[in-house]
């Protein structure tokens, strides 16, 4: 029969496609407010229309909204010019600080917006895939979540801020951090020069690996099992406790560094169990 022939259901499929990627330009053409206030229940269809049929794409592309923290929303055109100026890298890629939960990142999303960075909301159950998808149709573009690494890592620019430690300071107070963080291999030490009312330590997780892990979970494929769990604890060699460290004695040392450690797990919701109770113990002895 007509439809058991597999070129002629491909034909079908790609005519239903066209007619409803021309009815949602239609939609956002004739009323974008009425379609804005739409894309929460329509964002997930675009997106699997996007991932799955090019055509589509090609036409999606012109309607699919970027919604920002600040309630906005934006095409990817419109969203690229929004933060050329600030958020352009030095190698020319504009940089989309993203969210996939504005709650758990508050911080790093505060710290983000005190900088005049803009982020965007990129959540559901396609987002990991999603944005492999929009990073591939524009290569001047790049997706980092707004916590995966330091500011100034997430949008390099060709200036760089000098650190208050020497070499020979970070590795004598290495031992502290490595300490508290009881010589777990799965955490990588390192020194960073920010911002001085940046944060003195922060705990990230590698861009490349979290999005192979959450595509994983959504059954992407992918190479998550070769990866082991890692994540980086950078240190602010430029906030002043950190400073502070380098002439404190060694007991004191390990018991701020641990201290410090602890706030960067709590920030990133992976301070638990035993080691939660003894930070809040610990904690209200310190009040």
């Amino acid at each position: 029969s007509y439809l058991q022939s597999d070129n002629n259901v491909k034909k079908i499929s790609s005519h239903i496609t066209k007619k409803v990627a021309d009815k949602l330009a239609e939609m956002f053409k004739n009323d974008r407010a009425d379609f804005e206030a739409k894309w929460d229940d329509l964002q997930v269809f675009v997106q699997y229309g996007m991932l799955s049929e090019d055509k589509f794409s090609d036409k999606a592309k012109n309607f699919n909204l970027i919604p920002s923290v600040d309630g906005k929303y934006y095409t990817l055109e419109e969203y690229k010019e929004k933060i050329a100026t600030l958020q352009t890298d030095k190698d020319g890629k504009a940089i989309i600080l993203y969210t996939n939960s504005e709650s758990n990142q508050y911080g790093f999303i505060k710290k983000a917006q005190d900088r005049g960075y803009d982020v965007v909301k990129m959540e559901g159950p396609l987002a990991s895939h999603f944005i492999a998808k929009l990073e591939q149709m524009d290569d001047k573009i790049s997706f980092a979540r707004v916590d995966a690494d330091t500011l100034d890592n997430l949008i390099k620019k060709e200036e760089e801020i000098p650190s208050k430690l020497s070499a020979e300071q970070e590795e004598k107070i290495k031992p502290s951090f490595l300490t508290a963080l009881k010589e777990d291999k799965k955490y990588e030490v390192q020194f960073a020069s920010m911002q001085s009312n940046d944060a003195p330590i922060i705990i990230t997780q590698p861009e490349f690996i979290r999005r192979m892990m959450e595509q994983q979970k959504m059954g992407g494929g992918g190479f998550y099992g070769i990866f082991p769990e890692k994540y980086n604890v950078v240190v602010n060699a430029n906030h002043a406790k950190i400073v502070d460290l380098v002439d404190a004695d060694d007991a004191v040392r390990t018991e701020k560094a641990k201290q410090l450690i602890d706030l960067a797990l709590l920030a990133q919701g992976m301070l638990k169990g035993e080691e939660l109770n003894n930070f809040i113990e610990r904690s209200i002895e310190l009040v």
